[in-house]
């Protein structure tokens, strides 16, 4: 009997990764107006903000159903496995609702974890997961670790515009107008599950040093999985903040993992953003 690790596509890790990974990935769906689109399996992160920059129609992401989960779970299960299923945040989507529903037909074969998290952090969860399924835990026990080390997790991400969080309806036009006269560059992070401002800077620059200060003051765990983030069509951004972010890693990881992020969180943070997630001390 082995342990099975199941994840939705908010974590950003697509459907080729997944199955390098060794792990099952269920999609949530990204619909521009008529057009619908498997996150992750028909829409890479690079050609979701293609469109996002050039369609007129502002996306919609769709959560997973109950009845996708339960046809995943019968098919994970069948074999007497066990299924560990991290979700996004149970206050972003109500992905995590359907996968608690669908677990109640695998009592004691399919276990939930709602990651409080998304994009890389929860991808984060995922790769602990990973980490423990190879030290040979049972279901029971992974999912002991992951909700005691899941708090833990911080995700911190300096955003390029505000016009996308208008779009998304949460901030208002007049925020959004004035930010954008004054080069505002608004930093948030996942808090409890729910995205937070947390910071305003004056120009990328400053914003840089700004989310380089609030992660200092979290303090890195470099035994645990970290990386960091970049949202848009090209890596420009990401290679200026790690550039700018030196400090924060020298001496201390050789090769610093870097992430696109995908629709779910991409579709209100917008092109230019750049996070970093880690494990605090």
């Amino acid at each position: 009997m082995a342990v099975k690790i199941l994840v939705d596509s908010a974590a950003d890790i697509g459907a080729a990764e997944a199955e390098e990974l060794g792990i099952s990935m269920l999609p949530l769906i990204v619909g521009f107006g008529e057009e619908e689109y498997l996150d992750g399996v028909d829409l890479t992160p690079v050609q979701f903000f293609e469109k996002l920059i050039e369609d007129d129609v502002f996306p919609k992401t769709s959560q997973i159903t109950p009845f996708r989960f339960e046809e995943r779970f019968s098919k994970l299960t069948k074999s007497g496995d066990e299924v560990v299923a991290i979700t996004i945040s149970s206050k972003l989507s109500g992905t995590y609702a359907a996968a608690v529903t669908a677990a109640k037909n695998f009592e004691g074969k399919v276990f939930v974890v709602d990651s409080k998290n998304a994009a890389i952090g929860e991808r984060l969860l995922v790769q602990y997961a990973l980490r423990l399924q190879k030290q040979g835990l049972s279901a029971r026990e992974i999912v002991q670790e992951l909700e005691e080390k899941k708090g833990k997790i911080n995700l911190m991400a300096m955003l390029n515009t505000l016009e996308y969080l208008k779009k998304g309806g949460r901030i208002s036009a007049a925020v959004a107008f004035a930010g954008e006269l004054l080069s505002i560059k608004p930093v948030v992070a996942v808090e409890d599950g729910e995205v937070k401002l947390i910071g305003k800077a004056l120009g990328s620059r400053k914003g840089n040093n700004l989310l380089n200060t609030l992660v200092e003051k979290k303090g890195i765990d470099f035994s645990m999985p970290l990386g960091v983030v970049w949202s848009g069509t090209d890596d420009s951004v990401l290679k200026k903040y790690i550039a700018d972010s030196e400090k924060l890693w020298k001496g201390q990881i050789d090769n610093l993992p870097a992430y696109a992020i995908g629709a779910t969180i991409g579709t209100h943070v917008g092109p230019g953003a750049i996070g970093v997630a880690f494990f605090e001390k």
